[in-house]
């Protein structure tokens, strides 16, 4: 879930990092952040350290710090960590990158889909699903699949606040509704 918060600061690092000419590669930034996510979740005593109001501002930073340098962080994701632990907004961190993901698509002119089958798609299947809902949208899609045995058969895709169902289950309905039932 994306909060307001963390909306408002990925959107802020989605401006700078979208500017033209800037040297940071949006999706290297993004694999920073989610690297940077994954070190605090990973570790209940840094998340706590963080999160507490008994570290200074300056230990917090000094520590991420020394945590991130080997990890190859680049400064424009160090310097925003720092300002997100200095306005005390460490248990917003995961809801940011979220939001960063899905702002820097809708920048970048991507739309997010959601494709549920009854069976694992084929790339195949995936290459002609993804082209035709691009079509559709008139955006590149980028589309998270999963398997739904539910559906007995076809696709259901989500794609914005668009609803394409192409399953069995689906058709059934439709009929069903014609022939008045």
């Amino acid at each position: 879930m994306i909060s307001a918060v963390g909306r408002r600061y990925a959107k802020a690092l989605v401006d700078v990092i979208t500017t033209p000419g800037y040297r940071l590669e949006p999706d290297h930034a993004l694999q920073e952040l989610r690297a940077a996510d994954a070190l605090i979740s990973a570790s209940q005593p840094l998340h706590n350290a963080l999160l507490s109001p008994a570290v200074s501002p300056s230990r917090k930073r000094a520590v991420m710090a020394r945590l991130v340098e080997p990890m190859g962080i680049s400064k424009a994701v160090r310097n925003f960590l720092f300002v997100v632990i200095d306005h005390r907004r460490v248990h917003e961190f995961s809801s940011i990158v979220e939001a960063f993901d899905r702002l820097l698509d809708e920048r970048l002119g991507f739309v997010r889909g959601d494709v549920s089958s009854a069976f694992a798609l084929t790339d195949a299947q995936r290459a002609e699903l993804e082209a035709e809902l691009s079509r559709l949208s008139g955006k590149q899609a980028k589309l998270d699949y999963k398997v739904d045995p539910a559906l007995i058969g076809g696709v259901v895709a989500r794609v914005g606040a668009k609803v394409y169902d192409g399953s069995l289950r689906g058709q059934l309905e439709k009929l069903r509704a014609r022939l008045g039932n």
